[in-house]
């Protein structure tokens, strides 16, 4: 895998990203779909559709190292930070009809020293990073981009400087603003770059294009990394099936007993590895098609309802990753204290541990480059590079792991080399040492 990024830290003098939405307020939020949802069920359409969009767009706000607002209205700032946290700056929207308020906040962005600015809307769930990525890409050779919605609008336009003529005259809400916003254009020398035509979402009808999203952007791949765990594995994938994920990958380190066998018994894809449980993560990550991805020791055992809670979490702006709360199986003296200063560990310092269950977003995994290669403490320090790019959560629902390691080298013991480790990895011991004293301490 490649090397982590630096997470960007966008200011004066670069391209600006705005995605301009309403506060999901029933009966005030897409009233077209109110016949074919409710009030209630169009306003929540809104909210997922909004929240789809800021994380399919988190990727090239990261990459290319854009300052990111939410133009809102329809609610007021204390209502949208609570909705949507500190994920993007937040801004009410200007006065006046749309062209008005396109022209105003790009005005606004250029007069702030924006090299560049794209605005984006929040119901078109096709829209991803990519198309974001072409368009600031042109706006290097072109100064007006367009991006053409189905209906004769456009879900995305950029613009490499201002253009206030632009949105002049335009009816919108009607079939005919792209082709009306493309004459002003020719009207003043300019001819736009055209991305690709894709499907928004403001009729019942549209809702199939919503459905297809939704589908695909919940599709979970769970990774076991496993090396001679066959007496261990049947209880961790029996469990992992019951969540019912799109596909389950144990990747194998080289095992001499029945760890194998036992996965092809429960339909899991085998993936041959060489030892090394990052390397083995990571392997198992390069051919998953989820765009979820759960990574589960292979002595872990899910709690039954997983994958919703997991879907819901990194449904929320700004959540990056997370994992379940920590129990161990086997009863002994000191188990419950360890479960609660691991718990509280992981959720005041958002600190969760491989032994918890990691999931992550399969873009978000591939821009930190995967799992770091060595011995010990990958996920460790996955954790801390996730922390950097936004909120790490820990779940209610428990994973239960095996306590196997308490039973046999005792409570104290146990802890006292798990804090050492950790000491000494934060002192910039090499992690082969560890691996060492870990292991065999």
């Amino acid at each position: 895998m490649k090397s982590p990024r630096r997470p960007a830290v966008p200011g004066s003098g670069c391209p600006t990203l705005v995605l301009f939405t309403r506060y999901p307020r029933p009966g005030q939020t897409k009233t077209r779909l109110i016949p074919a949802l409710g009030p209630e069920g169009a306003a929540r359409a809104h909210q997922e559709m909004t929240e789809h969009t800021m994380n399919r767009l988190r990727r090239v706000v990261l990459e290319q190292r854009l300052k990111f607002e939410v133009r809102f209205t329809g609610g007021s700032l204390p209502e949208m930070q609570q909705w949507l946290g500190r994920a993007a700056i937040l801004i009410s929207q200007p006065e006046g009809d749309l062209g008005e308020r396109l022209a105003r906040t790009a005005a606004e962005a250029f007069a702030k020293g924006a090299t560049s600015i794209i605005l984006v809307g929040s119901d078109c769930p096709s829209l991803d990073s990519a198309h974001v990525g072409i368009a600031l890409d042109q706006l290097g050779r072109h100064p007006l981009v367009f991006g053409p919605a189905t209906d004769g609008g456009y879900y995305l336009v950029g613009l490499s400087r201002p253009l206030p003529e632009l949105f002049a005259g335009i009816h919108w809400g009607t079939q005919h603003v792209l082709a009306e916003s493309i004459a002003n254009a020719h009207r003043l020398g300019i001819k736009p770059f055209l991305l690709p035509e894709l499907a928004d979402v403001d009729e019942p009808a549209d809702l199939a294009n919503w459905d297809r999203a939704q589908i695909n952007s919940r599709t979970l791949s769970v990774i076991v990394p496993a090396l001679n765990e066959a007496s261990h594995l049947p209880t961790t994938l029996a469990s992992v099936a019951r969540g019912q994920p799109d596909e389950i990958r144990v990747v194998d380190g080289g095992s001499v007993d029945q760890t194998c066998d036992v996965a092809v018994g429960f339909g899991a894809k085998i993936i041959s590895s060489s030892p090394g449980r990052a390397r083995q993560m990571n392997q198992g990550a390069a051919g998953a098609r989820g765009e979820i991805l759960l990574f589960v020791h292979a002595d872990t055992e899910l709690p039954a309802d997983y994958r919703e809670p997991i879907i819901a979490a990194l449904r929320c702006p700004g959540t990056v990753g997370g994992a379940f709360s920590f129990r161990i199986r086997e009863p002994f003296a000191g188990r419950s204290l360890i479960e609660w200063f691991t718990n509280a560990r992981s959720r005041l310092w958002q600190m969760p541990f491989g032994d918890q269950g990691l999931f992550i977003r399969r873009w978000t995994f591939e821009y930190l480059g995967g799992f770091p290669d060595i011995a010990l403490m990958e996920d460790y320090e996955m954790v801390r590079r996730l922390r950097r790019l936004g909120k790490v959560v820990t779940l209610s629902q428990d994973a239960r792991t095996s306590g196997r390691r308490w039973l046999e080298l005792g409570l104290l013991r146990t802890t006292l080399i798990n804090q050492l480790t950790i000491m000494g990895y934060r002192l910039g011991i090499a992690p082969s040492r560890l691996a060492r004293f870990y292991y065999h301490g």
